[in-house]
């Protein structure tokens, strides 16, 4: 009876509701201006990985390794003329005077061959931007406006690992502006093409601005406690605005259906909260099971997006449960004000269509789920041949200063890299056992030089050359390997482990670092954690659909149908952006599936398609109540939430669909798999595969042993007031 209370209370209290609501708004909104300033634009990394401990080494004992590389052309000459070795010889002077950079090394200042182009025209000063993701974001922002252009003899440009990230803030902040331009219009067009009226229309998407609102406050507190990540926005930008419109859109078109039934207020009002009110309590909690597994995973990236979608679809379950009803209760009648004659709207009658569809489907369940499921295992295909990375330069444009940068490096410098393979051993160990541990190292295949505080050794023989005794701390030693490997290629993530299962010196433990060892580590992180994430969104999926189907069946098929659609959607994604469809019309460079952002779309996907069976399944159970046999529950069921359900879904994947404007890769793929999962959802998997395995399933769709009803009833929030067809 809690939501029958819950009714009762809203009902005799709306206007104290809504005052506390408000307040909790005013503060919300204070605390939510300043909550973009303080996310970070890392986290995904491994913290305890050895190549996170040889990045802390490195910026502890000898003051971190370049992370940002100026980029110096002479047009049309050569970076050894007397002016440009004049001006590049400034240049790096301002650099080293710069209080925020650690470890310039110039060419000008060394003469160093690595840091010359092989056709004269780039030369490289390479620096360190000290201080934490954050701090050293700041900073290089800083320097950019300070440093970067062409006005005199030389022209400069930044790449690197920070001139990446400060062009990736760049851009993800103009992706959120622009998707919210795209969204937030659209969205309103479609409330009102799903209502018919301007006051039923603007009330859901009131209510999914306002957990948008709550959740950017939430997590700026959080961020005084733990990292949160700048990416995590988009998602409470997206399912803020997606699912506080569903939660409104159920609610509100429940309490229309009543009113148009006959009902008065009070009494469509409790009867609403009673039945939708319990639905959109099991949904919340059904998506944030799904979503809390992220927890599990040591980078904040994704523990990120825990937190940001727990906060959302929290905020958006409250606002639905408490302040809706409130309003509904203060509006009454007038809900359906500022009606448009010309749009219909949706009311919560039947919808023929849904209905036609789903005796259709019963009629013939085998032959009409075979064509569905062949097409969700077509899709799921290239998912076979998924190969796993992390972020780099190819996620921005191919036009974006950073990225060209970069590609600079690579191809016009042969003996520096932005991203070598750096080895640490800790604690220190006498020059000797260090200078043979450097020449075993250089005698590896695949790897063209070892430079260090003991000389520069390649094939196993030392160069002649100053040695860099700032890499000789208290208690560590830093060697630089170079090789000709192309970064995050099988061949360098092959060479770290073979560098890893070398013979370390005596006393002393080697840690690993760089690019391709923070690839092998991040895979690893997120493959040993991965079955874990997949046992707690099973476990809590399958005990919250029992608790509120009173069904071991429900669960089953709800995971066996769900799982279908993601892997559905991960294979397609794969194919779009791994192998390269599509490139042309949504502008990006394919490369290797992003580890992180797939584990996101399994977590979302699998909470957002659990959202829309609770909304269907619950019907269909209200109907079987009433005493409809299998087959006419589940066709009045849909007829009743196929309209809510096609009109939720198109709502939630215009505020997905909407970031594939994004002109970052990663921040595309996940907007377009997340929108293309609710879509698939909504069609096949609630129009057909629903039914037909209803259908199948006959009365034991509900079954249940005698001695686990008993527990059910104890924790499954039922309501004893017998529900109206």
């Amino acid at each position: 009876m809690v939501f029958t209370r819950l009714g009762r209370l809203v009902l005799r209290r709306a206007r104290l509701v809504l005052v506390v609501a408000g307040l909790v708004m005013a503060s919300s909104a204070a605390l939510a201006s300043g909550a973009m300033d303080v996310l970070k634009v890392g986290g995904f990394l491994d913290p305890h990985a050895p190549s996170s401990q040889a990045t802390r080494l490195i910026d502890a004992q000898f003051g971190g390794r370049a992370n940002l590389v100026f980029l110096v052309e002479a047009p049309g000459g050569s970076v050894d003329s007397p002016t440009a070795r004049t001006e590049g010889l400034r240049l790096t002077g301002r650099l080293t005077e710069e209080p925020v950079l650690k470890n310039v090394t110039s060419y000008w200042s060394t003469g160093s061959p690595a840091l010359k182009s092989a056709d004269g025209r780039y030369a490289v000063i390479a620096v360190h931007v000290r201080g934490d993701e954050n701090t050293a974001l700041l900073r290089t922002r800083h320097l950019y406006d300070e440093y970067v252009g062409g006005a005199g003899p030389l022209k400069v440009t930044v790449g690197g690992f920070q001139g990446i990230y400060r062009d990736i803030f760049t851009h993800v902040m103009k992706s959120l502006v622009i998707a919210e331009a795209i969204a937030v219009p659209l969205t309103l067009i479609l409330l009102l093409a799903a209502f018919g009226s301007v006051v039923s229309a603007l009330l859901p998407l009131a209510i999914g601005l306002s957990a948008i609102i709550g959740t950017f406050a939430l997590l700026r507190v959080l961020s005084g406690f733990t990292d949160v990540s700048l990416f995590s926005a988009n998602l409470v930008t997206a399912l803020g605005l997606g699912l506080g419109i569903d939660y409104a859109l159920l609610i509100v078109a429940r309490f229309r259906e009543r009113l148009a039934a006959g009902d008065e207020v009070p009494q469509a009002l409790q009867h609403t909260v009673r039945t939708a009110g319990r639905t959109v309590f099991f949904s919340a909690a059904v998506v944030m099971a799904a979503l809390a597994a992220m927890l599990v995973f040591p980078l904040y990236f994704l523990r990120s997006f825990a937190y940001a979608g727990i906060g959302v679809v929290a905020f958006a379950a409250l606002a639905a449960l408490f302040v809706v009803p409130a309003l509904l209760a203060l509006c009454g009648r007038r809900i359906n004000a500022g009606r448009l004659p010309w749009v219909q709207g949706v009311r919560g009658g039947d919808a023929p269509f849904w209905a036609r569809l789903a005796r259709a489907v019963s009629r013939r369940p085998v032959i009409a789920m075979l064509p569905v499921v062949a097409i969700l295992l077509l899709a799921a295909g290239p998912l076979a041949g998924a190969v796993y990375g992390t972020p780099d330069e190819r996620v921005l444009k191919p036009d974006v200063s950073s990225r060209q940068a970069t590609a600079v490096l690579r191809e016009e410098f042969q003996g520096f890299s932005a991203d070598p393979i750096e080895v640490v051993v800790t604690p220190r160990v006498p020059d000797a056992a260090l200078a043979s541990y450097a020449r075993r190292l250089s005698q590896q295949p695949d790897i063209a030089g070892v430079s260090g505080p003991v000389g520069t050794y390649a094939e196993g023989q030392r160069i002649p050359g100053q040695a860099d005794q700032r890499r000789s701390g208290a208690q560590a030693q830093w060697l630089t390997v170079s090789t000709g490997l192309a970064p995050k290629s099988d061949e360098a993530l092959d060479l770290v482990q073979r560098i890893r299962d070398m013979a370390e010196p005596a006393g002393a433990r080697v840690l690993v670092g760089g690019t391709d060892a923070e690839l092998m580590d991040t895979r690893s992180a997120i493959g040993s954690r991965l079955p874990i994430a997949a046992v707690i969104i099973v476990v809590t999926t399958f005990v919250v659909l029992f608790l509120f189907t009173g069904s071991l069946s429900q669960p089953l098929r709800a995971l066996v149908l769900n799982g279908l659609v993601l892997a559905a959607t991960l294979g397609a994604m794969v194919w779009i952006f791994q192998d390269g469809h599509l490139r042309d019309a949504l502008g990006f460079t394919p490369q290797p599936t992003d580890a992180t952002v797939a584990v996101l779309i399994f977590c979302v996907v699998f909470g957002l398609a659990m959202d829309y069976e609770v909304f269907v399944v619950a019907r269909i159970k209200e109907m079987s109540r009433s005493g409809l046999d299998p087959v006419a529950a589940v066709e009045r069921g849909l007829a009743k939430t196929g309209r809510i359900v096609s009109t939720a879904a198109g709502l939630l994947a215009v505020s997905f669909l909407a970031f594939v404007s994004s002109s970052i890769n990663f921040i595309q793929m996940f907007g377009l798999g997340a929108g293309l999962a609710i879509l698939l959802d909504a069609v096949l998997v609630r129009g057909v595969l629903v039914p037909a395995t209803f259908a199948l399933m006959g009365r034991a769709a509900w079954w249940c042993p005698r001695w686990l009803r008993g527990i059910r009833d104890r924790f499954a929030l039922t309501e004893e007031e017998p529900e109206s067809a």
